[in-house]
C-alpha cells in the first residue's frame, strides 16, 4: 500500500477524489433528508387541509353518516371522541396505524340510518356539556370552533385492500353535540417515497462515476504538472553520474513553481560549477607554487650533502620561510572556505592600524577610534596583508587612514606608487593571481594575500575594494559594519 500510493501523483488523486467523495456523501445527504422533509411536509398540509375540512362539516352539525371526506379513496380519516373511542372511520379503511387507536370500525352505539348517536338527546347533550365544564383543556374551544393548527404522526393504512404508508393530521374540533372530537386524516407518502427513492438510486449510480471523472481528471492533470519535475530528475540524476556539472535541466516555458524550481537548480548547478572549478584551479596553482620552494629548498640540500662548503644557508632558511608561510596561507583559505565564523569580540581598528605600522618606516597613521566585531588575528592579517603589498609597490609614503562613516568603520591604505590599472582592480582579489610587476620572487608573493584579506573582509560583514589614490598610487579601501550594528554577522 505504501509503494502504491508512493508518488504525489498517486496521493494528490486519492486525496482529491477522497474530498470529493466526502463532498458529495454530505450533499447527497442533505439533498435526500431536505427532499423528504418537503414531501414529507407536504403530505401533512393535505392531510391537515382533509381533517380540517372533515372538523368544519362537524362543527355545522352535519352527521356522521352524512360526512363527505369520508368517500375520499386516498384519505383514510378517523373521528374518535375525548375517551379515544371511534365515532366514524373511512367505509374502505381495513387497517390503521399512527393515529392512536386502530380501531376501524365505530362504536356499536352509532345508528347508520340517521347518522346520529343513539345517546343523542337533550339530556345527553347536557351530560356533555357538564364534561366539557368539568374538563380542564389545554386549549379553550367554544361549540363550533375548530383548533389551530394539528399534530402531525406516521403510520400505515389499508385502504380497499392497498397498504400504504401515510402522513397523518390530527385536528380538534368542538362540536355543538358530540362535545370535543379528533379528526384523523391521512396522506399517502408514495410520492416522497418515490421522489426519494429515485433521488438516491440517481446518487448511487451518479456518484461513482463522478468519482472516476474526478480521479482520472486528477490524475492526468498531476501527471502533466509532474512531467516537467520529472525531466529535472532524470537530468539530475545523470549529471551525478557523468559528474559533467556543465550540463543544465529543462527549464519548462511557465511561469509556475515548477520552473521556478527549474531556475533555482540551474543556478544551483552554476554556482556548484563555479565552485568546483575554483577548488581545481586552487589546487592546481597550490600545489604549483608548493612545488617551487620545496624544489629549491631540496637542491640545496642536496648540494649541501655533497658539498658542504657550498650550501646557501640563507636561502634555505628563506625557501623554508617562504614555504611556511604559503602553507599558513592555504590553511587559512581552507577555514574561510568551510566557513569558519570569526569570533565575536570588539577590535579597536585605529589600535590595530598602530600595531601594524609600528617598525614599517614608511607608514603614516591617521585614525580616531572605531571599534568593530570580529576576530582580531584575521583582522590584523588582512592590515598586514594590505600594508605588505603597499610596501612593495610604494615608492616613499604609505598612509593609512581609520575613520568612521555611517554606520561603517572604513580603513584606507594608500600608497604613492604606480597604482593598479583599472581594468585589474578586481582580478588582483583572485588566488595566486599577481600583476607582471609583482611576480619575481623577491617583490611578489604567491598571490593569496589580497585573496586572503577580502575573505576575510566578506566573512567580517565589509568589503574590500581597490582604486585610486590622490597621491596616484593604489587605494585599498576596508569598510567593516561597526560593533554593535545590524550586519555585524559573518556572511556565509
Amino acid at each position: 500500500m505504501s509503494r502504491l500510493f508512493g508518488s504525489v501523483r498517486s496521493r494528490a488523486t486519492l486525496g482529491a477524489t477522497l474530498v470529493v467523495a466526502v463532498a458529495l456523501v454530505a450533499a447527497g445527504t442533505a439533498l435526500l433528508l431536505s427532499l423528504r422533509a418537503n414531501l414529507t411536509g407536504e403530505a401533512g398540509t393535505r392531510a391537515e387541509r382533509s381533517a380540517q375540512a372533515v372538523a368544519s362539516e362537524l362543527a355545522a352539525r352535519t352527521p356522521l353518516g352524512k360526512l363527505s371526506g369520508l368517500d375520499a379513496e386516498d384519505t383514510p380519516v378517523q373521528i374518535v371522541d375525548e375517551d379515544g373511542v371511534l365515532l366514524a372511520a373511512s367505509e374502505d379503511l381495513e387497517r390503521i396505524s399512527g393515529t392512536g387507536t386502530s380501531e376501524v370500525t365505530p362504536a356499536p352505539t352509532r345508528s347508520h340510518e340517521d347518522g346520529r348517536d343513539d345517546r343523542d338527546g337533550p339530556d345527553h347533550r347536557d351530560d356533555d356539556r357538564d364534561d366539557r365544564d368539568d374538563r380542564d383543556d389545554d386549549e379553550s374551544l367554544e361549540p363550533g370552533e375548530i383548533a389551530q393548527g394539528a399534530s402531525y404522526t406516521n403510520g400505515t393504512a389499508t385502504v380497499d385492500g392497498d397498504t400504504e404508508d401515510y402522513r397523518f393530521a390530527a385536528v380538534e374540533v368542538e362540536t355543538p353535540d358530540r362535545g370535543r372530537l379528533t379528526v384523523h386524516a391521512g396522506a399517502p407518502l408514495a410520492a416522497e417515497h418515490s421522489a426519494v427513492g429515485t433521488a438516491l438510486t440517481a446518487m448511487l449510480i451518479g456518484f461513482p462515476l463522478l468519482l472516476g471523472v474526478v480521479a482520472g481528471v486528477t490524475w492526468l492533470v498531476t501527471g502533466r504538472a509532474l512531467r516537467p519535475v520529472e525531466g529535472i530528475r532524470r537530468e539530475m540524476a545523470a549529471i551525478t553520474a557523468s559528474e559533467d556539472l556543465r550540463r543544465r535541466v529543462p527549464e519548462p516555458a511557465t511561469h509556475d513553481e515548477v520552473a521556478r524550481l527549474a531556475r533555482t537548480t540551474n543556478a544551483t548547478l552554476a554556482a556548484l560549477e563555479t565552485s568546483v572549478e575554483r577548488q581545481r584551479r586552487f589546487v592546481a596553482d597550490a600545489s604549483h607554487e608548493l612545488r617551487s620552494p620545496i624544489a629549491s629548498l631540496r637542491t640545496q640540500l642536496e648540494v649541501a650533502a655533497a658539498h658542504p662548503e657550498l650550501l646557501d644557508l640563507d636561502g634555505a632558511v628563506e625557501d623554508t620561510v617562504r614555504l611556511q608561510n604559503l602553507a599558513a596561507d592555504l590553511l587559512l583559505l581552507a577555514r574561510l572556505d568551510a566557513g569558519e565564523r570569526p569570533a565575536g569580540t570588539r577590535v579597536d581598528l585605529a589600535a590595530l592600524a598602530r600595531e601594524e605600522a609600528a617598525g614599517r618606516r614608511r607608514v603614516t597613521v591617521e585614525a580616531e577610534p572605531v571599534e568593530v566585531s570580529g576576530s582580531r588575528g584575521q583582522l590584523e592579517r588582512v592590515l598586514a596583508n594590505l600594508l605588505d603589498n603597499a610596501e612593495r609597490h610604494a615608492r616613499e609614503r604609505i598612509t593609512v587612514t581609520v575613520r568612521r562613516e555611517g554606520g561603517e568603520a572604513v580603513v584606507d591604505v594608500a600608497d604613492d606608487g604606480e597604482g593598479v590599472a583599472e581594468a585589474d582592480r578586481e582580478r588582483i582579489f583572485e588566488r595566486f593571481v599577481r600583476l607582471d610587476a609583482a611576480r619575481s620572487r623577491d617583490d611578489g608573493g604567491a598571490g593569496l594575500g589580497l585573496a586572503i584579506a577580502r575573505d576575510v573582509a566578506v566573512r567580517h560583514g565589509g568589503t574590500l575594494t581597490a582604486g585610486a589614490a590622490p597621491a596616484g598610487g593604489a587605494l585599498f579601501e576596508l569598510r567593516l559594519p561597526l560593533a554593535g550594528s545590524d550586519r555585524g554577522t559573518a556572511r556565509p
